[in-house]
This record gives C-alpha cells, structure tokens and sequence, in this order.
C-alpha cells in the first residue's frame, strides 16, 4: 500500500486518505507489457533533455501504476547518468564526492519506491488463499520489475551504441550482439513475471516484503556515523 511511508517522487502520488491501492485498468497478468511500455517511454523522455537535474513531467494519471512505473524508470535513469558522470577522470574531486552522496539518496530512494510497489501488491492478493504445496519465488514481484526497468535503459543505450557513426566496425558488431541478447533478455524476464503474478493469483506461489536493511544510510547502524555522536 502507498501510505504515509510512501517516498515523495515528483510525479509519483500517493492515495488519498485509507490507503488503498492506486486505482489502475490494469490486468496483472499483463503488466509486462504495460511496464515495457512505460519504461521505454520514459527512457525516450529522458533523452530529450538528457539532463540529470531536468524536471521530469509525468505523462499518466496521478495514482495511477502507469504514473508509478514511469517515475521508478526517472530514477533509476537519472542515477544511470550519474554513473556515468562520476567515471569522468578529469572530475573535481569535490564535486565527486557531492555525486556520490547524491547516488546514495538515489539508491534509497529506489529502494524505497520497489518495496513499497511490492507492498502494494501484496496488499492486491492479499485475498488469495496460498495451496498447502504453494512456494515462494526468490524474486519479488517489484524487484523483477525493477531488472526490467533497468534493462529498457541497457536496451536504448546498447542500441545508440549501434548507431554510432564514429565507432569502427568490430565495435558496432560487438554492440548489436550484446542488443540481441538484452532483447532476449527482456523477452525472458516479461514471460517470468507475468508468470510469477499469475502463480500468486492462483495461490500456486506467495510473497512476502523484505525491507532491505542498508545499514549505511542509517546512523544507528553505521558505526562512522553514530561513533560521531559520542
């Protein structure tokens, strides 16, 4: 559920008051394709400003699983660019050090948004009775969900890489081999997931929401930070 722990993303919005789930057409079964979708438009948006720090303006229904979807894929293309960034050799140190600080609120923050889809699906079938020889997946829902957002960004970036012009040949060949295989890939993962949701419908598989626990970001738990307390 997207409650009052829900991470504040611009573009993504929580419901109102009770908690339920956001009000979404959307039939499970198929959400691959609907994720797809969703993450490769975002990507495409992305590009057209191709800036690390532009405002992102999201296209679907506020509380809509489009308008979660696509502010997951924002994030996780922004850090990708971030990335990117940091590896400069030529980079200020300073500046570095700032980048870095700003992939780690990053990663919390995407973390932060996959539980809280994997709560909200499992607040989805909270209805469905799991058979006596039901198992559990070793992926979550969001965390499979989460690949697929990350392999639409390899996808549109393997493919520029195809369609350079200052590459040589063997780069090119090289690149379109690794594009058929993240294509395949992709095709994989959509199949696997829309299998795993519709085993939990059945009952033929459950979940359950682990919180990651990045003892790093917390200053109880990360002995630099509370040593400094006292």
């Amino acid at each position: 559920m997207f409650g009052k722990n829900f991470v504040k993303i611009p573009g993504v919005h929580a419901p109102s008051a009770g908690g339920d789930p956001p009000k979404t057409d959307i039939r499970m079964e198929s959400i691959s394709t609907v994720a797809n979708e969703v993450f490769d438009r975002c990507v495409a948006d992305y590009h057209l400003a191709d800036d690390v720090d532009a405002t992102v303006s999201n296209p679907y229904p506020k509380g809509s699983f489009e308008a979660i979807l696509y502010s997951k894929n924002w994030v996780d293309a922004v850090q990708w660019h971030l990335e990117d960034i940091i590896r400069d050799p030529a980079i200020d140190p300073v500046e570095a050090l700032e980048l870095k600080r700003r992939i780690d609120r990053s990663n919390q923050v995407r973390t932060d948004m996959v539980e809280d889809i994997d709560t909200w699906m499992r607040d989805r079938y909270k209805g469905v009775t799991a058979l006596v020889d039901a198992t559990i997946n070793t992926e979550s829902p969001a965390w499979a969900l989460d690949r697929l957002s990350i392999l639409a960004l390899k996808i549109w970036h393997m493919r520029e890489q195809t369609e350079r012009t200052d590459a040589d040949a063997d780069h090119l060949s090289r690149c379109e081999a690794k594009l058929d295989v993240l294509l395949e890939q992709r095709q994989d993962l959509s199949l696997a997931i829309d299998q795993l949701l519709a085993d939990i419908a059945a009952g033929r598989k459950y979940m359950k929401v682990y919180r990651q626990m990045k003892m790093y970001n917390d200053p109880a738990t990360n002995p630099v930070l509370y040593a400094k307390r006292q």
